[in-house]
């Protein structure tokens, strides 16, 4: 069994809006873990007859909620990303991309370079766009924090991304 299989486990018995958000922080960050397996299913026990989430008492499970919680998840895990490559600066993040660690998280410096200069060409909309194409939704933070792209936008077009994202996915 491996690693995603537990978590698929453990999530089917604990689905609940915070597992939702926690998952899609993981989703959002520099750690591979598809967020086909946290909103779909979350949507579809939405979608059921009287259909409860874990620990929601008698409230019915809403997939607004859910996209929200979801989109607020995958937000987190961009400021994760995006701080930690301002942090961390570009000399380390490429020494870490290029690591067997980085690679294990579908991570090389080439594929930095590509994001960096990718979001220098095409500025706010590669973070709305980044957020559709897989293993970029987990990348596009950190060229936007080494560019240090102001937080408001950033932000602003994160939203943007994840929710349209988490709403095709629901």
């Amino acid at each position: 069994m491996t690693i995603i299989d537990n978590i698929i486990t453990w999530y089917s018995a604990h689905m609940n809006y915070a597992s939702i958000t926690a998952l899609m922080t993981i989703e959002s960050s520099f750690i591979p873990f598809p967020s086909e397996v946290v909103i779909p299913p979350a949507a579809f026990v939405a979608g059921q007859p009287e259909s409860v989430l874990c620990t929601t008492g008698n409230y019915p499970a809403d997939v607004l909620l859910i996209v929200l919680f979801g989109t607020i998840g995958a937000m987190l895990g961009a400021i994760i990303n995006y701080y930690l490559s301002v942090w961390l600066g570009r000399p380390i993040i490429y020494k870490f991309a290029d690591s067997k660690l980085g690679h294990l998280c579908l991570l090389s410096g080439n594929k930095i370079e590509q994001a960096e200069v990718y979001f220098r060409d095409h500025g706010n909309m590669s973070t709305f766009i980044g957020r559709f194409i897989p293993a970029i939704r987990q990348l596009i933070s950190i060229p936007a924090g080494l560019a240090r792209m102001k937080m408001g936008p950033f932000l602003l077009y994160t939203f943007l991304g994840a929710f349209c994202w988490n709403v095709v996915l629901a």
